[in-house]
């Protein structure tokens, strides 16, 4: 009997460096890239209405939103993540020639059913340990729904359920609130 071959875990360095050249994006768990999956043009049009609610609502403050290009750095006690998050706030950014972001305040990513069960399993938990993190927004993209994880003052996260398009989501974390119902603007109900 043969052992299976397995592939030589891969250095940040190499990881990000490849990151610049494919035309795949990657995430990377300490020292494993795999490639994501491609999203559906409703989940991708919820994104990307979620980035445009945020960026017109911080326009003016010292807090600034990012989209999926742009990478978190998780760096847990025994290896570092990369993640694209679909949408992240950040107060304290990152030099503006890195590839990453390692301080985000907010992250948001809108499930699918793809990716849903690493989303809610792996991913949350990994975003729920960065130390800057105050709100994770979890985001259903077929009906106006958000589930929020708001860092709670012992230091754990509490959820918070957001459910129809005539909500309101305060996130007095970056003195903002994000009315659900623009997530789902110009869509369908599906």
């Amino acid at each position: 009997m043969t052992a299976l071959l397995q592939p030589a875990p891969i250095t940040v360095e190499e990881y990000l460096e490849g990151e610049l050249l494919s035309e795949v994006k990657h995430e990377y768990l300490g020292g494993e890239a795999h490639a994501m999956a491609g999203a559906g043009n409703r989940h991708n049009q919820v994104a990307t209405n979620i980035t445009i609610a945020l960026g017109a609502r911080l326009r003016g403050k010292p807090c600034r939103p990012f989209n999926s290009d742009t990478k978190v750095r998780i760096e847990l006690a025994n290896h570092t993540r990369f993640y694209y998050p679909d949408a992240m706030v950040v107060s304290d950014r990152n030099r503006d020639d890195e590839q990453w972001q390692d301080r985000p305040v907010v992250i948001v990513e809108v499930l699918s059913e793809s990716t849903r069960r690493t989303d809610l399993g792996e991913k949350r938990e990994a975003y729920l340990a960065i130390p800057t993190l105050k709100v994770l927004l979890i985001v259903e993209p077929g009906e106006a729904a958000a589930t929020l994880y708001r860092r709670g003052p012992s230091g754990g996260f509490l959820s918070e359920h957001y459910a129809g398009s005539d909500q309101w989501i305060p996130l007095p974390e970056i003195e903002v609130e994000l009315p659900l119902g623009e997530f789902y603007e110009g869509l369908e109900p599906s």
